[in-house]
């Protein structure tokens, strides 16, 4: 399937497993013909909500292989990847990267340590060039969050690079981050709270855990406001970024100087009055 369809509301599908521990892969399908019955546009699977991070590398690419069989082109499949070092990602990207799927939804290498911007650009060129695979970050490490510069950063310099799953719980740095992407650069969001203010920024869509609980529902959400701001969203946008704009003044000590906001970054392609 095409990456041009991957919008709106896309499930965290859920892993089964049985009493020993072991996938239940035959409860897969049903899973997916539910999700298909709530009018869905697309599923992740084996990210946070489905346990990837827990799961061996054979598990992992028999959860995909399922999914994407169960799914049958009814709607896009995403695969996660939730691995710790640049080598792991490429390999289990490889291990699928012929079974059909969309993108792969990638977390940045995070355990302990937050490597630098460059390693960090590295390390999606690396994957995006040894899988052949489209990649959406998945910003979700606390320690590891990339601001809203590396990612464009990182979408701008690895064309594989196709969006985000922006799961900081700011709606002010996902503001930030629809103001700065660029035409064909795809935001998702990924907190439950947080959807209808994000949807009515701009995104392209969402992919929280509480589609997972309430699908139908959420459809319902995205229907709505879709509905309510298809030609409206980038008005509130832009009056929104004329505030501040035009403030700059000397504080009183020991009060640090108010920072002058570069108009041109934020006016540029955005003009208001």
């Amino acid at each position: 399937m095409s990456t041009n369809e991957l919008a709106g509301v896309i499930v965290p599908t859920t892993t089964p497993f049985d009493t020993r521990g072991d996938i239940n892969f035959s409860a897969i399908g049903e899973q997916i013909d539910w999700l298909v019955e709530c009018g869905v546009h697309g599923i992740a699977v084996g990210g946070s909500t489905g346990e990837g991070h827990s799961l061996a590398s054979d598990e992992y690419a028999q959860l995909i292989e399922t999914a994407v069989s169960s799914t049958n082109g009814r709607f896009p499949v995403i695969a996660g990847i939730i691995t710790d070092s640049t080598r792991e990602s490429v390999r289990r990207g490889q291990l699928i990267k012929d079974m059909g799927v969309a993108a792969l939804q990638v977390t940045p290498v995070h355990y302990l340590f937050k490597p630098d911007d460059d390693a960090t650009v590295e390390h999606f060129r690396i994957l995006t060039e040894e899988t052949g695979m489209p990649v959406i970050i998945y910003n979700v490490v606390p320690w590891s969050y990339l601001n809203p510069d590396l990612l464009c950063r990182v979408m701008t310099e690895v064309p594989g690079v196709i969006g985000v799953k922006q799961s900081a719980g700011d709606v002010k740095l996902f503001a930030d981050l629809m103001i700065k992407i660029t035409p064909g650069q795809l935001v998702f969001s990924a907190c439950d709270a947080l959807l209808y203010p994000c949807y009515s920024l701009g995104a392209h869509g969402s992919i929280a855990a509480i589609l997972t609980a309430a699908p139908k529902a959420s459809v319902e959400l995205w229907d709505a406001v879709r509905r309510a701001i298809m030609n409206k969203r980038l008005i509130f946008i832009n009056a929104y970024w004329c505030f501040g704009t035009r403030c700059w003044a000397m504080t009183c000590p020991p009060q640090r100087r108010l920072r002058k906001l570069p108009r041109e970054s934020t006016l540029g392609k955005h003009e208001c009055r």
